[in-house]
């Protein structure tokens, strides 16, 4: 029977694509299979991970159980050793249309956002991209509105259904908005690194996980392109998501920026953290993009979260506020930084940051 990507009745299952590079699972991999694992509890239905590759590592496909795969589907073949979107979409496609999933999850990393697209279209169905926020349940998807936006939930009506609701950035994010796809399967989002939080790992899951391995149809006629050569950059990027510390400048270092940016790393490189900015920051071109904290830029949950000079729009908000200790250092005493800040400092950065670089040396120096 031909695939009907409108027969919504014939599809059933939550999968994750675990990512690989060199034989090692990306991290994105685990947050999604410990997102997918609420979904498909609150559906009643198996999560799965699908990993590609070649000579893969079974130690790491059995792994994927302990964070919530009920299923590992191991596809492997010379051809899926290095990532071609033709292979990868072909033996994907193969196996949806084959299993038939009503959701499936991806990690909105560069291949990522490479294969979600290609994948959808060549299945007929709808992709929401760079996902923040995923729920099927109705009253938790409204809760989730009551914590975080000024819907009046209890005055609208909602429609009961057990359908994707995918929630994004959307207008650079100025607005937050939720997507769904109601006449299609399967559901498919990318997801955003970081935002989704690992579960901790479970041996006894992992020990039951199924690991079914797929008979993958693949030759080079399938691939219209030659990877000639693979030339990875030195260029060294800041590793926000998986920061312990994190200490982000905003729009109070416009007066200095160099002395402001200074000022932070000074202060992370005392506490053993990174360098993060606000988006008025990256977008004036005072630092990189790849320290843009927020929901344009990376979403972090570290254990200690500095803003210096962040007055806390609700987009940067977004990005940090699930850091478990927050620090605020702001001139106005009145900034929306400090409704979310576990210590608020009302005072200059210029001032307070190098006071408390001085402090934390002084501390360390004594506990030596």
């Amino acid at each position: 029977m031909a695939f009907n990507s409108k027969d919504t009745a014939a599809f059933k299952g939550v999968w994750v694509f675990c990512e690989q590079r060199d034989g090692v699972i990306l991290g994105t991999g685990y947050q999604l299979l410990s997102e997918g694992r609420k979904l498909a509890d609150d559906l009643g239905v198996e999560l799965c991970g699908v990993l590609l590759g070649d000579k893969l590592n079974e130690d790491y496909a059995k792994a994927l159980g302990g964070y919530g795969a009920d299923r590992v589907y191991v596809c492997e073949h010379p051809l899926l050793k290095d990532y071609t979107t033709d292979a990868y979409t072909k033996v994907i496609c193969d196996l949806v249309e084959d299993k038939k999933p009503e959701v499936f999850l991806i990690g909105a990393t560069n291949i990522g956002r490479d294969l979600g697209p290609r994948v959808a279209a060549r299945l007929h169905t709808g992709l929401t991209a760079d996902c923040t926020h995923l729920d099927v349940d109705v009253e938790k998807y409204k809760q989730f509105l009551r914590e975080t936006s000024n819907v009046d939930v209890d005055n609208t009506r909602f429609e009961e259904n057990k359908n994707l609701k995918a929630t994004r950035p959307a207008f650079g994010g100025h607005l937050m908005a939720t997507i769904v796809c109601p006449d299609y399967r399967p559901q498919m989002c990318t997801v955003r690194p970081g935002v989704m939080q690992t579960a901790p790992y479970n041996e006894q899951t992992a020990a039951k996980t199924v690991l079914e391995r797929v008979d993958v149809k693949l030759d080079a006629s399938d691939i219209h392109v030659d990877l000639v050569e693979i030339k990875k950059s030195a260029k060294k990027l800041v590793d926000l998501v998986g920061a312990d510390v994190v200490v982000s400048v905003g729009r109070g270092i416009s007066s200095d920026p160099k002395r402001g940016i200074e000022i932070a790393e000074e202060l992370a490189n005392v506490l053993g953290g990174v360098v993060g900015a606000s988006r008025a920051v990256v977008d004036a071109g005072l630092i990189a993009a790849d320290h843009q904290v927020g929901q344009t830029g990376k979403t972090v949950h570290a254990k200690i979260y500095v803003a210096l000079g962040i007055s806390g729009a609700i987009q940067h908000l977004a990005g940090m506020q699930d850091s478990e200790c927050i620090i605020a250092v702001n001139k106005n005493g009145s900034a929306p930084i400090f409704d979310v800040a576990t210590y608020g400092i009302t005072g200059d950065l210029f001032k307070v940051g190098p006071m408390l670089t001085e402090a934390i040396a002084k501390y360390k120096a004594a506990k030596a």
